[in-house]
């Protein structure tokens, strides 16, 4: 099934949206149409990896359990040919693994079925505005890491450190305060825009994958039963 809308005569950009169930799609499609975007349906993860690549949309709503080409896959190849279009990955209550490893694989957020269609709107708004990235500061340095806000580029010894938009917001986030602990609720708040969001687990999936991309350069320390800071690892 392929359904566009808007294509030509929406201001807001165009949103993908991969969902295998017709009436769950048609909802997605008529709210975000009515926020003023673009829509384009797909309901296989293959067709819809293509119209990825085709079509070049400024999000991507998916779903986790697409037939064929399955969400965390169409992620995982997403990611591994260099496009870091922000993706909102839909999900079952009952697929907490698939949903951790999809944003380990690179998804900016998820929601959890059933929803509500405005919470997918707001996501995909705040998606959008976290891709966009803070307003512009000076460059901040952290030991051998440099983080500017205006290139949206982190830089370890000078070489470059590929990250998603979420990723760097965060880094990017504790960087400007030096020392400054933040608890899971701040940041999910500052950096997500979520405040009283409940699922403080999203915070430490991004701090690990931090971790693991920045190796010993990471500045990220952990404050046991606070937060997060960034300091000078080799302090």
């Amino acid at each position: 099934m392929t359904q566009s809308k808007g294509l030509a005569t929406q201001s807001k950009g165009l949103v993908l949206v991969v969902e295998d169930e017709r009436h769950i799609a048609d909802v997605q499609r008529l709210y975000l149409a009515r926020e003023g975007f673009g829509v384009h349906v797909e309901s296989d993860g293959a067709a819809g990896l293509a119209a990825a690549r085709r079509m070049h949309p400024v999000a991507i709503v998916l779903d986790i359990g697409l037939p064929g080409l399955d969400g965390i896959t169409f992620c995982r190849t997403l990611r591994d040919a260099g496009d870091w279009t922000p993706v909102l990955l839909v999900t079952a209550r009952g697929e907490e693994a698939d949903r951790i490893l999809g944003l380990e694989l690179g998804a900016d957020d998820y929601l959890t079925k059933p929803f509500s269609p405005r919470e997918l709107v707001a996501r995909v708004r705040t998606v959008l505005r976290r891709a966009a990235g803070p307003p512009r500061t000076p460059p901040g340095s952290v030991g051998p890491l440099t983080v500017d806000p205006v290139s949206r580029t982190v830089r370890r010894d000078g070489r470059p450190v590929e990250l998603t938009a979420t990723e760097f917001n965060l880094i990017e986030h504790l960087v400007r305060h030096p020392g400054q602990v933040f608890t899971r609720e701040q940041l999910l708040a500052r950096v997500w825009g979520y405040p009283g969001y409940r699922d403080t687990r999203m915070v430490d999936v991004f701090v690990s994958q931090l971790r693991a991309k920045l190796g010993d350069a990471s500045p990220i320390r952990t404050v046991r039963g606070v937060g997060y800071s960034a300091t000078d690892p080799a302090g």
